[in-house]
């Protein structure tokens, strides 16, 4: 194996030899052979994965344990369709903070998992072997397991965003709420359309209080984002600010973790009265606000950082008013 292949094969795998490579576990990966197992090129991918999908190491655990013990050469399709199958039968779970000791802590939904989270879960899966191809890992004319797994169809229509009246008793009720910040959360969440994720890791040393504007370094796209914030959030940034690296949205307990804001957020939704609505739903209402406001879709795309307009079109429906102006402005007069 020459020497510039070898430095380009393995990225965060050491190389022990021409023809096996070491995981983080210590386990031999050996390219072409086909012999290493799925939990050891998890545990490879892992150490090399690079994005900011914080669920990903969940997903990864769970198809480790249904089938982290067998071979990559011995995995074939029927194994991935039925341990889909599996999850589908399952209750969903929510990711709810970290215990004294830092470790995750999921709590059940009591409702099966969502079309779009067993397709995560698949692409999951599939973004592993596709890893292991390009390591050379399989042996050649290995036929990818995921190739004939069908997505499920997503109803990415409906969209959930808040009313006049709910935003009003929403963030009157998060101004009562025991955790000082879970104003400023929803207030930001609402006026940048920045997912959870992204405000959760946010951190002070991101924020430019002369710009009045926000840094988002690497988002789930793997793209840069700037976040424009309007006076209020800057009012309440201001009344929180700290000259450090730490985090904005910090857990008290655990500086170096987020806050754990389901509880305070479930009771706030339960004292402004508001019904099926999740944090994620902030982020349409930013869209939904913007849309209803003569904003394009190129624009809505452009605010919330997404690169696909196949997905902002959810909000087109509501540009109707915007569409209608601008073909009266533009070919009313034709006749």
């Amino acid at each position: 194996m020459n020497e510039t292949f070898t430095k380009s094969l393995h990225e965060g795998v050491q190389v022990v030899s021409d023809t096996a490579l070491v995981s983080p576990t210590g386990a031999n990966l050996a390219p072409r052979y086909g012999g290493t197992t799925v939990s050891q090129a998890i545990n490879a991918y892992m150490m090399a994965y690079q994005g900011r999908d914080a669920t990903r190491a969940q997903r990864m655990d769970w198809w480790d344990a249904e089938i982290g013990h067998m071979r990559l050469d011995e995995v074939e399709q029927d194994h991935i369709y039925f341990a889909l199958e599996r999850l589908t039968g399952r209750n969903a779970r929510y990711w709810a903070g970290r215990d004294a000791d830092g470790k995750p802590i999921f709590k059940s939904k009591n409702k099966p998992y969502a079309p779009a989270t067993i397709n995560r879960y698949a692409a999951t899966i599939g973004a592993l072997l596709t890893w292991c191809v390009k390591k050379r890992l399989p042996p050649k004319g290995w036929e990818h397991p995921c190739r004939g797994i069908e997505r499920l169809p997503e109803n990415n229509e409906i969209v959930r965003f808040l009313s006049d009246e709910e935003r009003v008793n929403l963030l009157d009720a998060c101004r009562q709420s025991k955790w000082p910040k879970l104003y400023l959360l929803v207030l930001m969440a609402i006026t940048t359309g920045a997912r959870r994720g992204e405000l959760e890791n946010l951190r002070w040393s991101a924020i430019n209080f002369d710009r009045q504007e926000a840094t988002i370094e690497l988002t789930k796209n793997g793209d840069r984002k700037v976040l424009p914030l309007v006076p209020a959030v800057m009012s309440e940034l201001n009344s929180f600010r700290k000259l450090n690296d730490s985090l904005v949205f910090a857990s008290s307990r655990c500086p170096d973790q987020p806050y754990n804001h389901v509880p305070v957020w479930t009771k706030a939704l339960k004292q402004a009265r508001i019904k099926k609505f999740r944090l994620h739903d902030l982020r349409h209402t930013c869209a939904s606000y913007l849309a209803q406001n003569g904003a394009t879709l190129l624009e809505i795309g452009d605010v919330l950082g997404q690169r696909q307009v196949s997905v902002t079109k959810r909000y087109s429906h509501l540009t109707t008013g915007h569409k209608t102006a601008l073909v009266h402005r533009v070919l009313g007069d034709i006749a």
